[in-house]
């Protein structure tokens, strides 16, 4: 007996000190994490990161849509099932109903009241059209619920649609940032705008790259586009602007510099490294500009 207490003793003692051991292991780990993140010198960034995450963004977005899916089949298979059941309780009360009249009628025709064909008769005309306004109640219902099936469909089809152009896009986008040639990310933007036409981003990040090639006609025609579907988007006020600036035109590149620069002000600090404004390095109204608070 006493082997046995001292053992109990020894595990009671162990389940007491083993929660403050496991804690001070944590701390340490957690205390270490972050002595190393600390000690970072460049960011983790990177194309392959990004791809792992865009990875898991579609992984998240394909459940998503299998949910969806999953949810509405169980959905549909609860209210069939309750449709069902309401029908079958219906019809048996009906039935039920039919029997009580049965008995009484034959109780009256035991009285000498009407007989009994007559009451059965009536019994029956009751019952059936009893039968057919809940049938029809119940069949419109069941239309009703097939009619949202249909629609939910539809929805979930397009739902998959736009997920799998989103991938795409979204795997363009990757392909673009890992391009140095301005011809080879040109051809990347027209593969992006194919797919979505009046996606803003495109065209402007089409436009720059036309500016590096010096098509300043070219990036004001695609600036402009962009600002036909989005009249606000700064970056495409400061596309314009570089391209209105390197064809010699000053004073609409100075008025769409300031429109951007009032819609988003990390332009300005962009502004004052782009060769684009080279021309307006000593125009006093650009300097202005640059400096305003």
């Amino acid at each position: 007996m006493m082997h046995v207490f001292l053992s109990m003793l020894l595990f009671v003692s162990a389940l007491m000190v083993l929660p403050d051991r496991v804690h001070a292991d944590e701390a340490s780990a957690d205390e270490k994490a972050e002595q190393t993140i600390e000690a970072l010198n460049a960011p983790l960034y990177s194309a392959f990161t990004e791809r792992y995450l865009l990875d898991e963004v579609k992984n998240l977005r394909q459940m998503l849509a299998d949910t969806r899916v999953e949810f509405t089949e169980k959905l549909t298979d609860r209210e069939l099932s309750v449709a069902d059941k309401a029908l079958t309780y219906a019809t048996d009360t009906v039935t039920y109903f039919f029997y009580l009249i049965a008995g009484a009628s034959t109780l009256l025709v035991l009285v000498g009241w009407n007989s009994l064909r007559e009451i059965k008769d009536r019994a029956s005309a009751l019952a059936n059209e009893e039968i057919k306004r809940i049938t029809a109640s119940y069949e419109n219902r069941l239309e009703t619920l097939e009619r949202e099936l249909h629609h939910k469909s539809r929805h979930i089809a397009r739902t998959q649609e736009e997920i799998e152009l989103t991938n795409e896009v979204h795997s363009l986008w990757l392909k673009a940032s890992q391009e140095s040639v301005p011809q080879n990310k040109i051809a990347i933007y027209d593969q992006i705008l194919a797919l979505r036409p009046d996606d803003v981003e495109a065209l402007t990040y089409k436009a720059d790259a036309a500016l590096l090639m010096g098509q300043t006609q070219w990036a004001n025609s695609l600036a402009n586009r962009a600002l036909t579907i989005d009249p606000d988007n700064s970056h495409a006020l400061y596309q314009r602007a570089c391209a209105h600036a390197e064809s010699g035109y000053h004073e609409e590149a100075l008025r769409d510099l300031a429109d951007a620069i009032e819609k988003s002000e990390a332009l300005r600090e962009q502004a004052e490294l782009d060769q684009s404004f080279e021309k307006l390095r000593s125009n006093d109204d650009f300097i202005q500009l640059l400096r305003r608070s």
